[in-house]
This record gives structure tokens, sequence and C-alpha cells, in this order.
């Protein structure tokens, strides 16, 4: 399903000085769709650096994380994104609550 998928959307890539992938985004419509950092270089500036690359393009982005994930909803949060509303069932109608989010403040507040 992944590799159907990520080949017809648009990707912003974070990279080291070997041009080896550490990180990656994917907006559509403003909507941060997905953001996923190599386990290895979390906690290193490459996930905000995307992130601050996104709100450059989009100033009112918005984002849902599964609720279980705790480290991502404060990654978020310490970005300036603000919890806007509670689906108690994913995209797929699965019960995985997803907590939605918009970016409302500078980054780091």
């Amino acid at each position: 399903m992944v590799r159907d998928f990520l080949p017809d959307v648009p990707l912003w890539f974070a990279v080291d000085a070997n041009d080896y992938p550490l990180a990656f985004m994917f907006i559509d419509n403003g909507h941060m769709e997905a953001l996923f950092v190599d386990p290895a270089y979390r906690a290193m500036g490459v996930g905000a650096a995307l992130v601050r690359h996104g709100l450059a393009l989009h100033s009112h982005m918005t984002t849902d994380v599964n609720e279980q994930n705790a480290q991502a909803l404060g990654f978020y949060e310490k970005m300036g994104f603000k919890r806007t509303d509670r689906s108690p069932l994913d995209g797929q109608g699965r019960p995985y609550p997803i907590i939605h989010l918009e970016y409302a403040g500078a980054w780091g507040e």
C-alpha cells in the first residue's frame, strides 16, 4: 500500500551530507498527511526543520495524530500546534482516536 501511495505524492526530504534520507514529510492542501523521521535521528531537529519548512509554505497548517502517540502530540504542541478536535475513529473507521491539530503560533513557544 505504501509503495503504491508514495510515488504519487509531493514529498520533502531531510538528508545528511551523503544524501542519505533522514526524514520525509507530505503536505496536501495545507494538511500535513505524514511526517516520518528515522528513529536514529529523532530529537536532533530534523523533524522540526521539515515542519518549519511546511509552515513557511502553509502558515495555518493542520495535521492529525493518533491519540496514543504521546511523543508526536508533544512534538507538535511544542512546535506551536493546538488541539482543535478529536475523532473516536481513525480514517479507516478503526477504533483509534485521532487528535486534530492546527498551527496556532510561533514554533518553540
